[in-house]
């Protein structure tokens, strides 16, 4: 008869339907930029939850308003990332009013020793992406060391990622370390000197970044180096609405200067790895080597 009961109570257990498993629960991250939110996704893979704040490829991020669903979202974040040096200081205001504990705070700047004044368009160093990349794993890794060996795997696969992006920047600075080039904004600052590129028109740049009027002997400078040669390449800003800058692209197309884009948030479709590649492959399509 207990045989019996036990079987009975065994065939009821098996009829019975099965308990739903609890979701896995992720960790939420937000990110200022959305190419340090592709960083994150490609770290954390499945055990994330990414939201970038500035993704809108329309959009100047230097105008950008947080809304109240931005300090939302970073109320219920575990992970923050972003850039820092006043790139994006509403983040740093956002955080101060709501201070948490528990919440891990990544400002790219401080990891690769970068201050304010220096040109804040750090993520066009591939080398800061690699910095942030590890940097995630470690937190995430902390929050969940579960899952530390997937994070670590990734982590590694990103870094070999970078490496073709390093390759091509040191074959192309043996062609082009000492070109003479500007730029409308510094955008590409770190970029043009991985490069080993000349930068000209700096104060003109910096001018047009931080919203005021270059000088007149700047703007006459700059028209010069573009009328006459002075400069093998312009790269421009393409997600910043400035006349003055707008006039000198114009410029440079009817002077027959190569010109070529360069944005502040990473393009839809593409991953942090793919844009970079494009851009360097749009300069050294404008600047072929010499037959």
């Amino acid at each position: 008869m207990r045989l019996a009961l036990i079987a009975a109570c065994l065939a009821l257990l098996l009829a019975l339907p099965a308990r739903a498993q609890p979701a896995r629960q992720q960790i939420d991250i937000v990110a200022a930029e959305n190419f340090y939110g592709d960083v994150a996704g490609q770290i954390g893979g499945p055990e994330v939850r990414v939201t970038s704040i500035l993704s809108n490829p329309d959009q100047d991020p230097h105008l950008f308003e947080a809304s109240p669903s931005v300090a939302r979202a970073l109320s219920d974040a575990g992970i923050v990332v972003y850039s820092g040096i006043d790139y994006d200081p509403w983040m740093a205001k956002l955080l101060g009013a709501a201070r948490s504990a528990e919440r891990r705070v990544i400002v790219v700047a401080d990891l690769v020793g970068r201050k304010t004044g220096d040109n804040p368009h750090i993520w066009y160093d591939p080398a800061t992406m690699l910095a942030c990349a590890r940097a995630l794993a470690a937190a995430l890794a902390a929050d969940d060391p579960a899952h530390k060996e997937g994070y670590d795997q990734r982590l590694a696969r990103f870094a070999a990622s970078i490496a073709p992006i390093q390759a091509k920047i040191a074959a192309l600075r043996q062609r082009l370390a000492g070109t003479p080039v500007t730029a409308t904004e510094p955008v590409f600052g770190y970029m043009f000197e991985a490069l080993g590129m000349q930068v000209r028109n700096l104060s003109f740049q910096m001018a047009v970044m931080n919203g005021t009027e270059p000088s007149a002997s700047d703007v006459a400078a700059f028209e010069t180096d573009l009328r006459t040669h002075g400069v093998k390449l312009l790269v421009y800003n393409v997600q910043a609405a400035d006349p003055i800058a707008a006039r000198m692209e114009r410029l440079a197309k009817a002077s027959h200067i190569p010109v070529v884009g360069a944005a502040e948030t990473e393009p839809p479709g593409k991953t942090y790895q793919a844009w970079m590649q494009a851009e360097l492959d749009a300069v050294a399509n404008a600047l072929p080597p010499r037959p």
